[in-house]
């Protein structure tokens, strides 16, 4: 939402966006949501009104729509709302009939909120996720002190690189103790490497130093990513990698706000050369699971929809992102399905950080497959019980199988 009302110049500090140079923000909430309102018109054809409008209705009881003329009333109804039991997120949890969440939280993460949750007398099932891009990426701010803490978590030597690696297997062991099913991997590129391991340490003691190149630390992120399947064979972590982000497009913004405002842009991504050293290594085995994102829409016919319709190890995750739309999830049915098939993707699961809109995402997906179900079945290639049971595998069935929910 953000990026759609920037593009129209206006200004992130007035819609309440914290600036990191420490400039003037607004931070009156109903300023805020008036100046949200007065342009809600520019989400028009989008995702974003597609689920605020769902929730608005669905969740809230909102029925006249949002805009300048409605914005206090919104603000007033909604705040009212927020004050009551039954909105809490644990009645919400109950009333969406969410069956579990997973979190993701880096290798230096406590996990305190899940040994609370843990603790409680509620019997929501929420876990958590390995995501180590801070600790394997050289790039990563902070990446020596964040490898520093690694080792102080585990007691390993992280100076070293098989005590870095143990380090790794430490933390994935505790991560599992709280519910982990799976490691998630927020890499540039989908390359993957499969160095010697005297070239690995070798690699490893010049990101401790600070003295990696580019290439070497793009190498070195490619490596590690074949070290965590290796992992994930022996741990059993499901492993999910979500390349093809350009990171922070714009120099300047990021200066005023800090990273992740909205200028995340979406890349060409090649998997057929770039994972071949992974999938040398792992992608036959059939005890793996290694689900692929993309932001490149044009891979998914030609490389993602092959690769999955052959290696064991691999499944397709559904379109993410920009792609977690109507548009998004038809065009991927029709460009995967004729070589993947469905079982070779795993259905649905929504990756948001706006908790009301679970269930809006959840409709749209179920919406849009059983739509492409339907026309199979009108142009006589599925047979109607099939579509019955594809639309339980495609909304539940797949998800819960790939994830070890």
């Amino acid at each position: 939402m953000f990026r759609m009302l920037h593009s129209q110049g206006i200004n992130l500090a007035d819609l309440g966006v914290p600036r990191a140079d420490g400039g003037p923000t607004e931070t009156d909430g109903r300023k805020i949501w008036r100046k949200f309102a007065e342009n809600y018109y520019l989400m028009r054809g989008t995702p974003s009104r597609l689920w605020l409008d769902y929730s608005f209705e669905n969740t809230f009881g909102l029925t006249e729509r949002l805009n300048a003329d409605t914005a206090d009333s919104y603000y007033d109804h909604i705040a009212d709302c927020l004050t009551k039991p039954e909105f809490r997120p644990r009645a919400l949890f109950d009333k969406f009939n969410i069956e579990v969440i997973a979190t993701t939280e880096s290798p230096l993460d406590d996990l305190r909120w899940h040994d609370m949750i843990r603790k409680s007398d509620w019997n929501g099932r929420v876990v958590t996720a390995y995501r180590p891009d801070n600790v394997i990426d050289p790039e990563f701010d902070g990446f020596t002190k964040n490898v520093e803490q690694l080792g102080a978590l585990t007691k390993c030597d992280t100076t070293t690189w098989q005590g870095y690696l143990e380090a790794h297997r430490v933390r994935r062991a505790f991560f599992k103790s709280y519910g982990a099913t799976s490691t998630d991997h927020g890499h540039a590129t989908a390359r993957t490497e499969d160095l010697p391991q005297a070239d690995a340490a070798a690699l490893f003691q010049k990101a401790l130093k600070g003295q990696i190149s580019a290439e070497e630390a793009d190498a070195f992120r490619g490596h590690m990513l074949t070290e965590m399947a290796r992992m994930s064979i022996d741990d059993g972590l499901v492993m999910q990698i979500h390349p093809g982000s350009f990171r922070n497009h714009s120099g300047p913004m990021q200066g005023m706000f800090g990273r992740d405002k909205g200028f995340d842009i979406p890349t060409r991504t090649d998997y057929v050369r770039a994972l071949k050293p992974m999938l040398d290594v792992v992608g036959t085995n059939p005890d793996l699971t290694i689900i692929l994102f993309t932001l490149d829409e044009t891979s998914f016919s030609r490389e993602l929809a092959p690769l999955a319709g052959v290696y064991p190890a691999l499944k397709l995750g559904p379109p993410w992102w920009f792609f977690d739309s109507p548009e998004g999830m038809k065009r991927f049915r029709e460009t995967a399905t004729e070589t993947a098939g469905f079982y070779n993707t795993v259905g649905f699961n929504d990756d948001t950080r706006a908790f009301a809109s679970i269930p809006a995402r959840h409709d749209v997906a179920r919406r849009v497959d059983c739509a492409y179900l339907a026309t199979q079945i009108a142009t006589g290639r599925l047979f109607e019980d099939e579509a019955y049971e594809l639309a339980k595998d495609l909304t539940y069935n797949l998800v819960k199988a790939a994830y070890k929910f």
